[in-house]
């Protein structure tokens, strides 16, 4: 008979354990997945995680991890601001259209401007779509009581709606040849996220998920707001005694995580993804809960993760065109990361017991 029984205190050594354990377990079990597949599970494995940063081709291929990593960093930092607090936003995909709708709507209102102004104004409107967005869950559960969750979650179907009526309709291209899609921002310099050093992957999303993690961590450990979400989450009881307000922590945190997100959103329809399609949202919103929660919800952690994340993302592309791997077994080995973290996280808080069951 194996049982649960938890731990008088949590474990630390788990605690810190449980990514790594999490990151090997989905190598084994991804590799046996691909070995079902009919592909070399080593062989695999290895184009995943070493052929971006040591193949023949990693000088092409290791910007693109700061490219893929700054959106996942800057949505997972907001994020963890709330999962720290028992605030559970779920719709950051959403918020991370919204900010690209409203950046790009600022960048392509000022066309064919040239002008220093204009890209400032996209960041101002991507962070302001972003807030915006995720203030309506935030107000409806402080007003209403209602549930986060779900609220910011039915809303990500509501910005995709939002996306394909803006592609199709107010900002299709008029020079588009009737195909839907915005002017392409890369050829709008004013608009134009760039590198700032030719060829490197650093953008201005970099810097700012760089500036998030540094802001994030001196919150969490110098401020007082970082102690009231500290403290919210670990003892809500506590937290109510100390003086906590926690219509201002809901407001506070759901209105964070929507800035970064609309901030993401914004950095990728400016620079790598040039424009506003239909298929703009690749699942950032939703790979970003998995880096907060592989950073065990730390600054630090969730550069690390995001870097790994970004790392699967380069090599399963790799895969699927070296290799021949589905797109959606990268998608469950990814998924798969999720999977392992939660199930080793449980014994943090509990440890297995191996015996019989008396009867009586």
């Amino acid at each position: 008979m194996i049982r649960l029984e938890k731990r008088p205190q949590p474990s630390r050594a788990f605690s810190l354990a449980t990514p790594l354990l999490a990151v090997l377990a989905t190598m084994v079990f991804g590799g046996l997945m691909f070995a079902l597949l009919g592909k070399d599970p080593v062989t695999s494995i290895i184009t995943i995680f070493w052929q971006p940063l040591f193949g023949e081709f990693a000088f092409y291929y290791r910007p693109q991890l700061l490219i893929k990593g700054a959106p996942l960093v800057l949505i997972a930092i907001g994020l963890s601001l709330g999962f720290k607090a028992g605030i559970w936003n779920i719709g950051a995909e959403g918020q991370y259209i919204m900010g690209a709708l409203f950046g790009a709507g600022v960048g392509l209102a000022f066309y064919p401007l040239d002008s220093f102004i204009v890209f400032p104004l996209m960041v101002m409107g991507g962070a302001f779509g972003g807030w915006i967005w995720a203030m309506i869950p935030a107000m409806l559960k402080v007003k209403f009581g209602t549930n986060e969750i779900l609220v910011s979650l039915m809303l990500v179907y509501v910005a995709e709606q939002f996306l394909a009526s803006m592609s199709l309709g107010l900002m299709k291209n008029p020079e588009g040849f009737g195909f839907p899609g915005s002017r392409n921002l890369q050829q709008y310099e004013s608009a134009f996220n760039a590198d700032l050093i030719e060829g490197s992957g650093m953008h201005w999303g970099v810097v700012a998920a760089l500036i998030a993690v540094i802001f994030a961590y001196v919150l969490l450990t110098k401020h007082r707001l970082g102690f009231a979400i500290r403290v919210t989450g670990e003892a809500p009881r506590a937290a109510r005694f100390s003086g906590v307000n926690p219509t201002r922590l809901v407001l506070f945190c759901l209105g964070t995580s929507g800035l970064l997100a609309g901030l993401a959103g914004l950095f990728e329809v400016a620079g790598p993804a040039g424009q506003v399609t239909i298929d703009f949202n690749v699942g950032y919103g939703f790979t970003a809960i998995i880096v907060a929660f592989l950073g065990r919800l730390h600054p630090v952690g969730i550069l690390l993760a995001g870097g790994l994340m970004a790392l699967t993302y380069i090599g399963g592309d790799i895969a699927q065109s070296q290799l021949g791997l589905p797109a959606a077994a990268i998608q469950v080995f990814q998924g798969m990361l999720l999977f392992f973290l939660l199930a080793f996280d449980l014994l943090t808080n509990y440890r297995l017991r191996f015996g019989r069951t008396e009867v009586a």
